[in-house]
């Protein structure tokens, strides 16, 4: 199974930026879009192209903000939007998708904010998506899929020292946020394989960050510990263009 992972920073802009050749040579199983900034009315017109997916979106109440959307292959049993499980949530920040042997979640992790502002927020929330992943866990093994605005370890980021504690994606409480869900039962895709490579999958559109490569990885793909050894490559696509992120994907042998 091939999974790839996108925040995408608005769907409008990004079908303009060889998006759909570039998906489709990929040839994905699964797509997860983050940060669509559309309805879902929007997102589904703007994503027709792609004839052999079934696709689903869960847009913010907020015009033009957050919102995320899955493509499948292979038809879900049931998808679930974070409205229906998460009362915090009202930016479309979830979608879970039910499959036979699995559950893919789809996940837009708050922003901490400038100055830190949103981070008592950002510590409520990452409660309760804990919460709601270890209820699934107990049916069958979860895939988590997005981006989680967090840069884990020093090694994901370019400025580590200079950043901790004192900006958005660096701070002890989100770190925190991701060991709790590593702890309980998840591997991060990318560090399983390649546990002291330096590559990021965000960059700044301030101060020519990308072509200086001074970024961060906060995108992920984690799988569930049971599913450990049907991980057979994990990647991060820094020479695509057209958002801020790049694409990160990950092949799993789930037969």
């Amino acid at each position: 199974m091939n999974i790839i992972s996108w925040n995408i920073n608005g769907v409008r802009a990004i079908i303009k930026n060889n998006f759909y050749e570039w998906v489709l040579k990929q040839n994905p199983d699964i797509l997860c879009l983050q940060e669509i900034k559309a309805t879902n009315e929007q997102t589904t017109q703007l994503l027709q192209a792609f004839k052999n997916f079934n696709i689903f979106s869960n847009s913010a109440d907020k015009k033009g903000y957050s919102g995320t959307a899955l493509l499948s292959r292979i038809k879900p049993i049931l998808v679930t939007r974070s409205y229906e499980f998460m009362k915090i949530d009202k930016e479309g920040r979830v979608i879970c998708a039910e499959f036979s042997n699995f559950f893919l979640i789809n996940v837009y992790v708050p922003n901490s904010g400038l100055k830190l502002k949103r981070l008592d927020y950002r510590k409520k929330w990452d409660s309760v998506f804990l919460n709601y992943i270890t209820r699934l866990r107990r049916k069958k093994p979860v895939l988590i899929c997005g981006d989680l605005n967090v840069a884990h370890r020093a090694i994901d980021l370019k400025n580590d020292k200079a950043n901790f504690n004192k900006i958005a994606g660096y701070t002890q409480v989100e770190i925190d946020g991701m060991n709790n869900i590593l702890n309980n039962g998840f591997v991060d895709s990318f560090r399983h394989l390649y546990p002291d490579k330096i590559a990021y999958t965000y960059w700044s559109y301030r101060f020519n960050a990308r072509a200086k490569n001074s970024g961060w990885r906060i995108d992920y793909i984690l799988v569930d510990v049971v599913l450990k050894k049907s991980i057979k490559e994990a990647s991060i696509f820094s020479d695509v263009f057209g958002s801020d992120h790049c694409p990160i994907g990950v092949q799993l042998d789930l037969m």
